[in-house]
């Protein structure tokens, strides 16, 4: 479907805007998870210096980095979630390829980024 393709004027532009903000809610609870991991493991003690079998000492730095991620993906999907709705109360136009792709790289990013939260959270 190309960016000025007429949506079907059967849909109900008020669903779909109430999906894109449940979606939007759900990925801010995902987000605050990772957050929260990311808290919980700086909060640690660090580990004796002659404990050679520890291996979780960098693992506070990528849990930063995966909470980094989480909250930019987070902001990009917020604001595709705010120019979505826009657009859906103003127009009756297909969304725009690049809102769609700027979108499923935040979902992609942010799952990538709960996934490793998880993995180095063990």
């Amino acid at each position: 479907m190309s960016a000025g393709a007429v949506r079907d004027p059967g849909l109900q532009p008020e669903r779909t805007s109430l999906s894109w903000s449940r979606t939007l809610l759900a990925l801010f609870a995902a987000d605050l998870l990772i957050w929260r991991g990311w808290a919980i493991a700086a909060l640690q003690p660090a580990p004796a210096p002659d404990t050679a079998r520890w291996a979780g000492a960098g693992t506070t730095d990528y849990l930063g980095v995966c909470a980094l991620a989480a909250m930019v993906a987070t902001v990009v999907l917020c604001l595709c979630v705010l120019a979505r709705v826009r657009e859906l109360r103003h127009s009756s136009y297909a969304p725009p390829a690049s809102l769609m792709r700027w979108a499923a790289a935040g979902v992609t990013v942010l799952g990538a980024s709960a996934v490793a939260a998880i993995a180095l959270g063990r």
